[in-house]
């Protein structure tokens, strides 16, 4: 598997289980790893100098993440929003937007490209396969700058799995918790039709009710316009 052209480096913040799946992956693709936990001054220090940054650190404790050295930076947003874990949040209960889209509200000076997020822990631990192979696992990125898109992309690839780009950062709320691609055991064009399959799912009428409302209150088109 070829090395992503613009990642060559990953840093993990995060030493859980994700965590350490996600970096032993970019290891096994020859990448430069760093790993850091919460109290890891120094080693979030080195992490978020790599050419890319993987978030696997519970959601709520997003902020504190350190913004201000983060911006400029590549930021893989691999969390999820668990209620039971990370507490009612208010923030991340809203139909309207995506985990990723408040993550990326945060990190300001940061381009946030959400991946990962939605393969469970086996499938990264023990599903990564070289290109071609018939049983080889999709992913989904989304992002909204085309080029960092692109790396995470080849990133996906290089560590043993197929990229499916599903758009812009706000199309990421088709592969969170409560989706059909959520810990699905699915090849490229399964997630595909899974994402594609979105809207017509109750989850997807809940978002596009909610931001077809948004539409109409600022002189916008809702998406899709037959769900408006």
């Amino acid at each position: 598997m070829a090395l992503p052209p613009t990642i060559r480096s990953v840093g993990v913040l995060g030493v859980g289980r994700v965590g350490r799946a996600l970096a032993q992956l970019a290891r096994d693709a020859g990448l430069t790893v760093t790993v850091a936990g919460s109290q890891d001054t120094t080693g979030i220090a080195d992490a978020v100098r790599a050419d890319a940054v993987i978030l696997a650190i519970p959601l709520s404790k997003h902020r504190t993440l350190p913004a201000d050295a983060l911006n400029d930076a590549l930021v893989i947003d691999a969390m999820n929003y668990w209620w039971e874990l990370d507490g009612h949040l208010t923030e991340f209960e809203d139909a309207r937007t995506s985990s990723s889209e408040v993550v990326a509200a945060f990190l300001q000076g940061a381009s946030v490209v959400k991946a990962f997020n939605h393969a469970s822990v086996w499938e990264l631990e023990h599903l990564a396969a070289p290109p071609g192979d018939h049983q080889r696992r999709a992913l989904a990125v989304a992002g909204d700058d085309a080029d960092d898109v692109a790396a995470v992309a080849a990133l996906v690839d290089a560590v043993g799995f197929d990229p499916v780009v599903a758009g812009p950062l706000k199309e990421g709320v088709r592969f969170e918790p409560n989706t059909e691609p959520f810990g699905a055991d699915a090849n490229q064009q399964e997630l595909q039709e899974m994402l594609d399959d979105f809207w017509e799912s109750q989850r997807g009428r809940v978002v596009a009710r909610a931001r077809a409302q948004v539409g109409r209150n600022e002189g916008m088109q809702p998406p899709p316009a037959s769900l408006a």
